[in-house]
């Protein structure tokens, strides 16, 4: 008997993958980072305080934060203690505390105070992985990539897209199927979906323009 695949057959079928895309862009056509910056070193910041956080309570805590320390240069100066007071409300701070001071600390060291635009610099950082590293390049370099948060790892699941055990297995598959123009607005659309519909503990599959699409038998993982 062959393995049960989380796989939907109509993953490999550009013209089907296409009328995905377009569907999705009539859901969310205005889809964009939920995140408030200004800056590289702003979006980078923000989007390590976002591990296990809502995008709206970061953006409570960034303003006082990046008044604080406007840069990366004054981050790096900054002590442990003050910054984990600082973002406090965002949850696991004594990590996130570690990981804002080692990522200025290497930029301003290794990077000359610039905040670098390569997936290979960018994951030398202390706290920053590629789901990161996409967010960044993608809405402050235009470098197309494709994030795998939590949203989009069970979308990519209960749509077909892909059956990947790891983020960056399911990057791989993602990166496969879609077409490389689409990876930053694709992962802005099925975040936003993953909120506003398809979220982990309840879909609102009536009226949703992608319920034929859906993979029901893994609606519930």
């Amino acid at each position: 008997m062959p393995k049960k695949t989380t796989r939907a057959h109509w993953n490999r079928d550009k013209k089907k993958v296409a009328e995905f895309l377009k569907r999705m862009e009539t859901m969310y056509p205005d889809a964009h980072c939920s995140l408030d910056y200004r800056t590289p070193y702003e979006l980078l910041t923000a989007t390590i305080l976002s591990a296990q956080c809502t995008d709206e309570r970061v953006n409570k805590v960034t303003p006082a934060f990046f008044e604080k320390w406007p840069t990366v240069k004054d981050l790096a100066k900054a002590s442990l203690e003050d910054v984990e007071q600082a973002i406090l409300t965002t949850g696991f701070y004594h990590n996130k505390a570690k990981s804002l001071l080692g990522m200025a600390q290497y930029v301003v060291e290794h990077y000359d105070s610039v905040i670098p635009d390569s997936m290979e610099k960018l994951t030398k950082l202390p706290g920053v992985g590629r789901k990161t590293a996409n967010v960044l390049l993608g809405n402050c370099f235009q470098v197309p990539g494709i994030t795998v948060d939590t949203h989009v790892t069970r979308l990519s699941r209960r749509f077909g897209l892909s059956g990947g055990a790891t983020a960056e297995a399911i990057e791989q598959d993602l990166m496969a199927v879609i077409p490389q123009s689409e990876w930053t607005i694709f992962s802005h659309r099925m975040i936003a979906h993953g909120r506003a519909r398809c979220t982990a503990r309840k879909t609102l599959c009536d009226g949703c323009l992608l319920s034929d699409m859906c993979n029901k038998d893994e609606r519930v993982k």
